[in-house]
């Protein structure tokens, strides 16, 4: 194969290897076809052609195998052209073709660096070209560095990342981390075969026999592999990061479940440090009681031994990693010489003085006669199990220290899974071996031998030549049951035995005297609980939580000192067992709610598994110590109350967000196949509010009859060129929806960017919602300053109350004294805000250059700057910004500032009036009931005003007090208003004729060409012929006022129903003087309109 005068270039490290990385520039030359047509072996490859079909092609094949040559094209691809020869955009030239494929296109290839966290420890993460960039004509103007696109857009870099990658590399650089071996099986098995191997396991076989003994095995062994499943699903479910058990937990089912774990979890290892020390402290007294030199008594010199071990393993944590993992390597070697000493010694030749101790090597009538079980008084299978079980825990020894594993997704499922397995061979292995060798009773006398002519008990020991019936009547001191010792007198070296106890305590205390610490820290680092946040701070290279250290020695010294360890074991089996249920229930969680981001690369597992497992862990927890559990679940649930109440801001993508959209999903789809019922009917509302924040009084009356019963979306309209307007609308949609939450108003947010107004409300009133969740009522502001708003604005606002009315929705216009917008206000705090954190940073960059002694002097301080983003103010174009700038908050109208927190204050002793004037299913009346019902408005009570003849007010009356009776809404008063129909007084009158004047045609005043003219250059103006037509509606609009005013000018609220304009009928500019007339200088005032279909019935 060939390259245009560099044969060489690409060739393969080894020749002749067919697993190889090809490239082929073909020329359309002869020459060339005929090179590849003498390639014989027909290469597996996709062809891209790039630029004119005239130009060379590139070529890139695969052959099944290692792409290290691939890789190393990757890297050195780029000398084929210089940067400095070489522009971004260049595709028609030889070189160009020798660009890997993406290097030539601002679009990008898959690469890792897209997909990392900002801020990971594994490397830099870069952005890639937005969808905004690939998809929007490339400006001819713009400037591109040579070979800058190709780096950028490949994720090589981005400017200022080789700095923070630079950095990021010395960090690491000397960090100590460990292999599946080291990291897991080594610390896994170190901390699963505990003390309970050697001075407990043979008192089991005694007691329970060899066969429920492997069966009590294989059962806590169930438990601790469905566990070890959950546990390596979890952490191939993406990076793992140092927390072990707090971070798998807290990451799948979210910071309440984790963070009450994880303090417990913490907490139980720091005291299993203080447990492992004294068992290992008691071996050293009772070998200090056989030489007689003890030092004060029993317990003193347990307290000082341990005292003096824990000093030494927090030396040895202390150290760093390295020290510590190369401490468990040298225990693991003591502890497999020990049981190896163990198997051994079975079968070396027992002497008199082992039988006397009921030790006969292996026998198949003691095999039989110790298969079954023999409980003594008050023991059964579940207490035996309670005492084996925590010689089985330990497993997620490895999982714990996951900050420190080189790879944490290989090693935690291959480390863990192979501990298991072989520390249950071994447990069954020894089981089997001493239920084979030992009887339950001896005496330990070598006098107790069978004289011939004595008459045979029958046991295996009688068979064998020994006597130990008289165990029957009084206690022995040998034999499985009696005797702690039994693997010490077994094995071929005793003092091996005791090694094994000191390697296992020791190995175990170290463990957790490392787990503590990290799954601390991480929690502490996660800031679930901010009085914790000193702990999370680490020193050195592997970032040793050397605070947690601290802490965790002063725990383990206290309950060392203090403490009846025998009481709060069980408690801390019980903690340890609680982490287990959840690590189980966090795998079940995970895969029940069907996530599409729970795809673990260990597929060993099941969720029905995982639950069967989390299931036993509790009922395991009941076993082994019940009042133990009862604190566990009461401490835990405590935990979980606290941080569900702080409501830490964090987001882990936990399976609980997971499983709440599918309940949400299925919900939303099992209510579309339930009819609307009157019953279940509430206000479910659109509200027109902009930017929630601009406008919260608007939003605050709405969420008064919505919150916790309809459905509210606050929405907003973008208008004007597409491209700028998603931008600005998408920039904002986090924000917005984060404000309402903060607020903590239950509302959505959504916004559309339209072309004018009204096609995007429009497409809100009829695009919104979901399923049956869909809105059904639309609540806007009244427009203020609809006198002097442009036509088109007015045409909008009108138009929207008609689009709502046609799509059968009804309208819900709200009118407050001072109008709703104050964007002004928070465009001045805004300004304020920056201006008094630039002067701030200013001065801490001064402070700090200050401060510094011989450091690059003004260079220093634009450094610093430039890193506080101090720069320059760029002069505005709006000439308004710098008069708003130059002026204070309390400048503004204080009274709008009032007003839009009018409707968060609670409401005193008042009248919420309902002028239902016209019948519209009832929105009107069930709005005010609703606001009758919250904190705010409870105290106010209902007046209804109803339209009737004077001669008929009494009977109207009755009639009204037993529908609302019906209705089963409570009402202060009724009032029938007989004189609505009168015509206003001339006052009155007058001053609706002075606000329509200046949008009036006068057509009649002028002659017919002319009047004709004028209608066609101003069609929305009001003629002559429409004001006559709709008179007596114009005379109600004022004559309603003048009732309002006389009625309800101390409300707290009006509700009143909104006139309806006829399409084609009315004009915009006359609707707008009817709606201002009609709500002029009145308290706050709720016009509104349902779409006449029944929302109230008195039918149960």
């Amino acid at each position: 194969m060939s390259l245009n005068n560099s044969s060489n270039v690409f060739l393969d490290s080894v020749p002749g290897n067919s697993n190889r990385f090809q490239v082929n520039v073909i020329n359309e030359s002869h020459e060339s076809s005929a090179s590849v047509d003498n390639n014989t072996d027909p290469p597996h490859y996709e062809e891209t052609s790039f630029g004119d079909e005239t130009q060379n092609r590139f070529r890139i094949s695969f052959r099944p195998g290692n792409q290290e040559c691939y890789d190393n094209f990757l890297q050195n691809g780029e000398t084929a052209k210089t940067d400095a020869s070489f522009h971004a955009y260049d595709s028609h030239t030889n070189t160009y073709y020798l660009q890997t494929f993406g290097h030539n296109t601002v679009d990008a290839v898959p690469k890792i660096e897209y997909y990392r966290n900002t801020g990971s420890i594994s490397g830099p993460k870069v952005n890639r070209p937005s969808l905004l960039e690939i998809h929007e004509q490339l400006a001819k103007n713009v400037a591109v560095a040579p070979g800058s696109v190709d780096r950028v857009a490949n994720g090589d870099g981005m400017p200022g990342d080789e700095e923070a990658e630079n950095k990021e590399g010395e960090d690491k650089a000397g960090a100590v981390k460990f292999g599946w071996v080291k990291g897991v099986l080594v610390r896994c098995m170190l901390n699963i075969w505990g003390v309970m191997l050697f001075i407990r396991l043979s008192w089991i076989v005694g007691e329970a026999g060899i066969g429920l003994g492997v069966l009590i095995i294989l059962l806590s062994t169930m438990v601790t592999s469905i566990t070890g499943l959950s546990t390596s699903a979890i952490a191939t479910n993406g990076f793992v990061r140092g927390g072990g058990a707090y971070y798998l937990i807290s990451r799948s089912l979210g910071p309440e479940f984790g963070g009450s774990i994880g303090l417990i979890f913490a907490f139980a290892n720091a005291v299993a440090v203080a447990m492992y020390v004294v068992g290992f402290a008691e071996t050293v007294v009772d070998l200090l009681k056989e030489s007689n030199s003890m030092m004060v008594d029993p317990t003193n010199d347990i307290r000082i031994i341990g005292s003096i071990t824990v000093v030494i393993l927090l030396g040895i944590s202390v150290a760093g990693m390295e020290w510590e993992a190369k401490a468990q390597v040298i225990l693991l070697v003591i502890l497999l010489i020990a049981i190896a000493n163990f198997f051994i010694g079975t079968v070396i030749p027992s002497n008199n003085e082992k039988k006397s101790r009921g030790f006969f090597n292996y026998q198949a009538s003691i095999f039989a006669e110790n298969f079954g079980p023999s409980f003594t008084k008050g023991e059964g299978f579940f207490s035996v199990f309670a005492i084996f079980f925590p010689a089985a825990t330990g497993i997620l020894a490895g999982a714990n220290i996951s900050g420190d594993l080189e790879d944490p997704q290989d090693a935690i499922p291959r480390g863990t899974m192979l501990a298991i397995f072989i520390t249950t061979v071994a447990y069954i292995g020894v089981a089997i071996c001493v239920g084979a060798c030992v009887v339950r009773d001896a005496t330990g006398s070598m006098n107790d031998t069978i004289i011939s002519g004595m008459n045979c008990n029958g046991s295996a020991a009688c068979g064998l030549g020994y006597d130990f019936s008289r165990c029957r009547h009084e206690p022995c001191q040998y034999g499985l049951m009696n005797n702690f010792q039994v693997m010490s007198m077994v094995s071929g070296f005793g003092p091996l035995i005791t090694a094994g106890i000191f390697s296992a305590t020791l190995s175990s205390a170290l463990a957790s005297l490392v787990s503590a610490p990290k799954v601390f820290q991480a929690l502490c680092k996660d800031n679930i609980y901010k009085a914790l946040q000193f702990f999370a701070k680490g020193y050195g290279k592997n970032n040793e939580p050397l605070r947690g250290y601290i802490l965790t020695f002063v725990i383990a010294m206290a309950f060392i000192l203090i403490a009846e360890l025998n009481t709060i074991a069980p408690i801390i089996s019980n903690f340890f067992l609680a982490s287990y249920a959840l690590i189980n229930f966090s795998c079940f969680h995970a895969s029940y709610a069907k996530s599409p981001g729970w795809r673990p690369a260990y597929g060993i597992y099941n969720m029905w598994v995982s639950l069967f497992g989390a299931i036993l862990c509790c009922a395991v927890m009941f076993v082994i110590n019940w009042w133990a559990a009862v604190i566990t679940y009461v401490i835990e649930f405590f935990l979980y109350i606290y941080v569900t109440y702080k409501k830490p801001d964090v987001n882990w993508g936990s399976s609980t967000q997971a499983l709440s959209y599918v309940s949400a999903l299925d919900n939303a789809l099992e209510l579309t196949t339930v009819e609307d019922h009157v019953k279940n009917f509430r206000p479910q509302c659109i509200v027109l509010t902009g930017g929630p924040m601009t406008r919260p009084a608007l939003l605050d009356i709405t969420h008064a009859f919505t919150k916790n019963s309809g459905l509210c979306i606050c929405c907003e309209v973008f208008v004007g060129p597409r491209k700028l307007c998603v931008k600005e609308m998408n920039s904002g949609m986090a924000k917005k929806q984060a404000w309402l939450i903060k607020n903590k108003i239950k509302a959505f947010y959504a916004a559309v960017a339209a072309d004018c107004f009204r096609d995007g409300v429009r497409s809100l009133l009829q695009a919104s919602g979901l399923g049956r969740m869909k809105p059904n009522t639309l609540v806007i502001g009244y427009k203020k300053n609809w006198r002097k708003a442009p036509l088109t604005e007015i045409e909008n606002y009108v138009g929207i109350i008609h689009d709502a009315f046609d799509f059968e929705i009804g309208v819900v216009i709200v009118r407050i004294s001072q109008g709703f917008d104050i964007s002004q206000v928070l465009q001045v705090q805004d300004e304020l805000e920056k201006l008094e954190q630039e002067r701030l940073a200013l001065e801490a960059t001064i402070k700090d250059n200050e401060c510094e002694e011989g450091s690059g002097g003004i260079r220093g301080l634009f450094k610093k700057a430039s890193k506080l983003n101090i720069t320059k103010p760029t002069p505005k174009k709006d000439s308004s910004m710098n008069t708003i700038q130059s002026m204070h908050v309390g400048e503004f109208n204080q009274k709008l500032v009032e007003a839009s927190t009018q409707f968060k204050k609670k409401q005193g002793k008042g009248t919420i009036d309902v002028w239902w004037l016209f019948d519209d299913g009832g929105l009107t009346l069930l709005i005010p009931y609703i606001l009758t019902l919250r904190k705010k408005w409870k105290d106010c009570k209902l007046r209804i005003y109803v339209g009737g003849k004077i001669n008929r007010i009494e009977e109207e009356k009755i009639a009204m007090a037993s529908l609302l009776s019906k209705f089963r809404i409570k009402f202060a008063d009724i009032h029938i208003i007989g004189d609505i129909n009168i015509k206003p007084n001339k006052e009155s009158w007058k001053v609706f004729e002075e606000m329509i004047e200046p949008y009036r045609l006068h057509e009649s005043c002028k002659d017919l060409t002319t009047a004709e003219k004028l209608k066609r250059e101003t069609p929305w103006k009001i003629t002559d012929a429409e004001l006559e037509a709709v008179k007596e509606k114009s005379y109600r609009q004022v004559r309603l006022n003048e009732l309002l005013q006389e009625h309800s000018r101390a409300a707290n609220l009006i509700v009143l129903s909104l006139p309806v304009a006829r399409k084609g009928s009315i004009s915009d500019w006359l609707y707008m003087a009817w709606l201002e007339i009609l709500t002029k200088n009145l308290p706050p005032v709720l016009l509104v309109r349902g779409n006449h279909k029944n929302v109230l019935t008195f039918y149960s």
